[in-house]
């Protein structure tokens, strides 16, 4: 793992400098528009349901789209392929502003915008992540995969704390418009990376696209280290990390806020979130980091339930605090032991199954949590996977013991 030395070392490199001031600005117009669409789903329809269909329809092209995603980063400039991605993201942006100041905005417009956009991000995210270990020598690997988590934190923090009041005081176009140009500054820096073509153009391995993926997700199968993690690492996006993605029903029907409230614990989450980054990334050491990785999943459960549970804003914004601690020291360290355990030829599709869990277990566990809201209301349904979440935690807690050496290790996973 890094230290704070080894994160100045990282940021000490040109291309990282130009990749992570990139990184930071377009996941902060992310959340800042991410925080209007949310809460423009629920002005237009007050319905818990489509604001986890909006949430749903961001994060679901990756349960298709990322494999093939990570097969085509392995293959093909992956600067080219960032930079079409982010400008598609540009493009969505523009419309949906066009079609909100021109009084022509629907829930199910939002919807299929939003749709584009996710697969846009699903096929940006293995081919930014294949570039990070060319912007860095090997030895300060470990401090860019923490940077680039922290900045992604940093963002979820500062984003939400830019869209409220923005939100408050002008509505939510002026959030919309910050992203696309957040987007579109990010695309043009790429312009400016001076990479090496090893690190830029993925190699063909002479098999079709759809070959690949299915290899690559045969790979993460079979492994005993990295299947296990990512088998858990699936339940917890389901089952509690799908809550923060659908907050405005929670904001206005059981705190009985408005925009503001939105914003105090989407801030709350990424400020808490960044702070647990730095936890993780100040450690210095790979030992013990399958356990944080599982034990964080334990944290969150219980946070989760205080959260959905709790009547009182305080207590709200409390438990948010520890969901967005655990949330990140659960994924740095999940992200950090994929790197370390996985093969070399494996990690663009490796690192696009672990983007297709980050995403898409949220999203399904979003709609389905929408979905029997309209039957059973908020709580209920998020209890039981509580529930059900805290029981797959047993079940890798006590496989503990033939993880660690697979993943901390290095060792054979085959």
């Amino acid at each position: 793992m890094a230290s704070l030395s080894a994160i100045g070392g990282v940021l000490a490199q040109r291309n990282a400098r130009i990749f992570y001031s990139g990184s930071i600005v377009c996941w902060t117009g992310s959340w800042v528009q991410r925080i209007a669409t949310d809460w423009l789903a629920w002005e237009l329809t007050h319905s818990a349901l489509w604001v986890s269909i909006i949430a749903f329809c961001n994060l679901a092209p990756s349960v298709i789209i990322s494999p093939i995603a990570g097969a085509v980063a392995d293959r093909m400039d992956r600067v080219r392929l960032t930079m079409v991605s982010q400008f598609i993201s540009v493009a969505q942006a523009v419309i949906l502003v066009t079609l909100i100041t021109s009084g022509h905005i629907r829930v199910e417009f939002m919807a299929f915008l939003t749709l584009c956009n996710g697969a846009a991000e699903t096929f940006a995210q293995p081919a930014r992540q294949c570039l990070i270990p060319g912007l860095v020598p090997r030895s300060h690997l470990p401090g860019a995969v923490a940077l680039n988590s922290l900045t992604y934190n940093a963002a979820r923090f500062v984003g939400p704390a830019i869209s409220g009041p923005m939100i408050a005081v002008w509505g939510v176009v002026p959030s919309i418009v910050v992203n696309a140009l957040a987007f579109l500054y990010a695309s043009l820096t790429m312009y400016l990376l001076r990479l090496d073509p090893s690190v830029r153009r993925g190699k063909p391995s002479g098999f079709s696209v759809l070959h690949d993926a299915f290899d690559g997700i045969k790979y993460v199968a079979r492994h005993r280290g990295i299947g296990p993690l990512m088998l858990f690492a699936a339940t917890v996006g389901m089952t509690l990390r799908s809550v923060p993605e659908m907050l405005p029903p929670y904001v206005a029907d059981q705190f009985g806020r408005g925009a503001e409230g939105l914003a105090t614990l989407a801030s709350t989450m990424g400020c808490a979130a960044l702070i647990g980054g730095l936890f993780v990334a100040v450690r210095g050491r790979m030992t013990g980091l399958t356990r944080i990785a599982v034990g964080c999943g334990l944290i969150l459960a219980i946070a989760t339930a205080g959260f959905v549970a709790t009547p009182i804003f305080a207590v709200g914004v409390a438990c948010m605090a520890a969901i967005g601690a655990a949330t990140t020291m659960h994924g740095i360290s999940c992200q950090t032991l994929l790197q370390n355990a996985a093969a070399p030829g494996m990690i663009g599709r490796v690192l696009s199954t672990w983007g297709m869990i980050t995403r898409a277990a949220p999203a399904m566990g979003a709609l389905t949590y929408g979905v029997a809201s309209e039957f059973l209301g908020l709580r209920i349904p998020v209890l039981i996977g509580v529930l059900v979440c805290m029981a797959v935690w047993l079940i890798t807690w006590r496989r503990l013991s033939h993880m660690v050496p697979i993943l901390e290790g290095g060792g054979s996973g085959l």
